[in-house]
Parts: C-alpha cells; structure tokens; sequence
C-alpha cells in the first residue's frame, strides 16, 4: 500500500509540475509534508537544500530520498518511476502532436497562461520555507551573501553553494 502512495504521489508531482523540477518542487512538498506527512517542513527543507547542493535535477533527487526514506530501495524505484514515469510516456505519445499544433494560438496562449502559475507556486514555496531556512541573522546573512553574489557579481550558483556549504560548516555548527 505505502509503495502505491508513493508512485501516486510523486507521479502527480511529475505530471502536475509543468516546467521542470524547480516547479514541482512546491507539489512535492504538499505532497510529502502535508497530504502524507511523510516529512516535516524543516526535514522538508534540509533536502530540498541538500538536494540543490547537488548536481542533477532536483525533483528526482528529492523523490529517491523521500521513497528510501518511507520505504527503503522499493520506495526510492516507486518514487523515481512516479516523477519521470507518467511524464516521459505523454512526452513519448504527445511530441508527433505538440510539433503539429506549437503555432496555433491556442496552445501558445496556453503556455504563456501556465507560466504565471508557475512563478506564483515558486513564490508560495518561498513564503513556507522561509522561516525553516532563515534562523537567525547568520543565516539570514548567508542569505543576503549568496543573493548579491549570484545577482550582482554573477557569481556562479554552483560555488556561490559550495560557499554557502563552508559557511555553514565552519560558521554554523
């Protein structure tokens, strides 16, 4: 029964999350934290930003450890299969029609109508980690470091993390 829960809930994840894994990532979380509560925010948090320390698409990273959490190796394959299973099979049976129909306004209007819903899910993700993720001015500060490193000096995400993981080793234990 658990590994079922698992395969739907990460395959809604996969389906509903259009726009990759940064977009999906809010539905993990109502799927996980909230619907089954098979993590807390904070733990929720702690992978979501290991998870991003990481190379790789997030969304799977996320869906094997929740599913080895909950259920050991059969989790993690269910949690995995869910994510990229149901998506990649539309993508397989959709693709011949999507290249017929990309032109018609309709389907361009579709797309430009998803993409705010897109922002507002990341927004709201935002909003509920934020008190996980900012405890204290040290953090808070890492914060700000890591905002001005990458948008004002374009320092690249990939060190402006590994920086993040130094500061926290040395100055957050």
């Amino acid at each position: 029964m658990v590994l079922w829960q698992i395969f739907v809930a990460f395959a809604r994840t996969g389906i509903l999350g259009y726009g990759g894994g940064p977009s999906s990532i809010p539905l993990v979380q109502i799927e996980v934290v909230n619907n089954f509560k098979w993590l807390t925010l904070e733990e929720f948090s702690d992978i979501l930003a290991i998870g991003n320390a990481l190379p790789g698409p997030i969304a799977t990273k996320m869906a094997g450890y929740v599913g080895y959490k909950v259920a050991g190796l059969p989790g993690a394959f269910m949690a995995l299969l869910g994510t990229i299973g149901p998506s990649l099979l539309a993508m397989l049976l959709l693709y011949q029609a999507l290249l017929s129909f990309k032109n018609l306004p309709y389907v361009q209007g579709m797309i430009r109508g998803i993409r705010p819903v897109v922002i507002v899910l990341l927004g709201i993700l935002i909003l509920d980690l934020w008190p996980a993720a900012m405890k204290g001015w040290q953090t808070a500060a890492i914060g700000i470091v890591a905002f001005v490193a990458i948008r004002l000096l374009h320092v690249h995400p990939a060190l402006t993390v590994v920086g993040a993981l130094l500061l926290g080793a040395f100055w957050l234990a």
